[in-house]
C-alpha cells in the first residue's frame, strides 16, 4: 500500500495542468500515487494526462463523462489506496515539501486531519500571501502549528472564519472516507461535505506554511454586481449546506444547538452583507425569514 494517494479532478485546464502535475512530480516525498479523473474535458486536458500516465507509473488516469467536480472525486476515492488523501485542484500547484512536511506534522501530533496554508497565485507569480498570524491571532500558536477544536472548524462550514473548510491542501486517513460519498450536484461542495469527515476526527491540525498555491484565475476575481437573483441562489445554496451540516451534527449528538445558533446568527449576517434596493431588501428578508421559520419548525424552537 502506498502512503498517500493524491485526488487530480481534472476539468477543462490544459493552461495549468502541466504545471500542477509538475509539481506533484517534484515532491521531496515519493511513495504516493496519483487518481486523475477526468471529467469530460472538451480541451486537451485529457492528452496531457495521458503524457504523465506514459512517463510515470505512479500517475493513474480515469475518464468518466461529465459528473461535476463532486462525482470526480468519488471516482478518486473509489480507487485509491493510499495510508492517507490529499487533494489538488488541477490549475493549482504545490510546493516540492508538500506532502513531507503534511506527513511530518502528522507524525509529530497525531492529528487525523492535517491541512496547510495556502498563498495566492496568478501566472507563475505569487499574487497574495494571507495574514495568518492576524487570521490566527486567538489561537495558541505552537511553532507554526494551531490545534483547532473540533467545533471551531465544523463551525466554520457556515461562517468560514477560519479559511479552512477546503479539501484541497489537507491531509486526511483513507479510513475517515470509508461509507462517504461526496453529495453532487451541490455548489460550495467543499462546504457541504468536509464536514462529514471532521465529525469523524479526534485531533485537527493547522500548519501554518503556506505550501499550496491556490490559483487566481484571470477573469475569476471579477465580481459580478450585486443582485436579488444572485443573493437569492446564494442563499438557497449555503442553507443547504448548512442543513446538511445541523443533520449530521444532529444523528452525531455533536453540540448541535451551538451549531443551530450560529446558523441562525449567519442567517442575520447575510442580510446586512447585501447590498440591494429597497424592493429588493426586502424580498431578501423575506427570504431569509422563511428559511429561519422552517428552522424552528424543524427544531420545535
Amino acid at each position: 500500500m502506498v502512503k498517500v494517494s493524491i485526488g487530480v479532478p481534472v476539468y477543462n485546464v490544459e493552461e495549468y495542468l502541466r504545471q500542477c502535475l509538475n509539481s506533484i512530480m517534484e515532491q521531496t516525498f515519493t511513495d504516493f500515487e496519483v487518481i486523475m479523473v477526468d471529467d469530460g474535458s472538451t480541451d486537451n486536458s485529457f492528452s496531457i494526462c495521458q503524457e504523465y500516465v506514459a512517463k510515470d507509473n505512479r500517475f493513474k488516469l480515469i475518464h468518466q463523462e461529465n459528473k461535476g467536480l463532486a462525482g470526480a472525486r468519488n471516482t478518486c476515492i473509489k480507487n485509491m489506496h493510499g495510508e492517507f488523501i490529499t487533494w489538488i485542484d488541477s490549475d493549482d500547484v504545490v510546493d516540492n515539501n508538500y506532502l513531507e512536511r503534511l506527513l511530518e506534522v502528522q507524525a509529530e501530533t497525531g492529528a487525523d486531519i492535517v491541512k496547510c496554508a495556502k498563498k495566492h497565485i496568478r501566472g507563475n507569480n505569487v499574487y497574495y500571501i494571507t495574514n495568518y498570524d492576524n487570521l490566527y491571532k486567538m489561537y495558541e500558536n505552537n511553532n507554526q502549528v494551531i490545534n483547532f477544536q473540533k467545533l471551531d472548524i465544523l463551525l466554520d462550514a457556515i461562517d468560514s472564519h477560519l479559511a479552512i473548510v477546503e479539501f484541497w491542501g489537507t491531509l486526511i486517513p483513507r479510513r475517515l472516507y470509508k461509507g462517504i460519498s461526496i453529495s453532487q450536484g451541490v455548489i460550495y461542495e467543499d462546504q457541504g461535505n468536509k464536514f462529514k469527515l471532521y465529525l469523524q476526527s479526534k485531533k485537527n491540525i493547522l500548519l501554518l506554511e503556506q505550501l499550496y498555491g491556490y490559483r487566481i484565475r484571470e477573469g475569476s476575481i471579477m465580481r459580478r454586481q450585486s443582485s436579488l437573483e444572485k443573493e437569492l441562489d446564494d442563499l438557497q445554496f449555503y442553507t443547504y449546506n448548512w442543513d446538511k451540516l445541523v443533520y449530521y451534527a444532529d444523528v452525531s449528538n455533536y453540540n448541535v444547538e451551538k451549531i443551530r445558533e450560529t446558523y441562525i446568527e449567519k442567517l442575520n449576517d447575510l442580510y446586512t452583507d447585501v447590498n440591494l434596493g429597497e424592493e429588493d431588501n426586502k424580498i431578501y428578508r423575506e427570504a431569509i425569514n422563511k428559511q429561519k421559520q422552517k428552522l424552528q419548525r424543524y427544531w420545535n424552537m
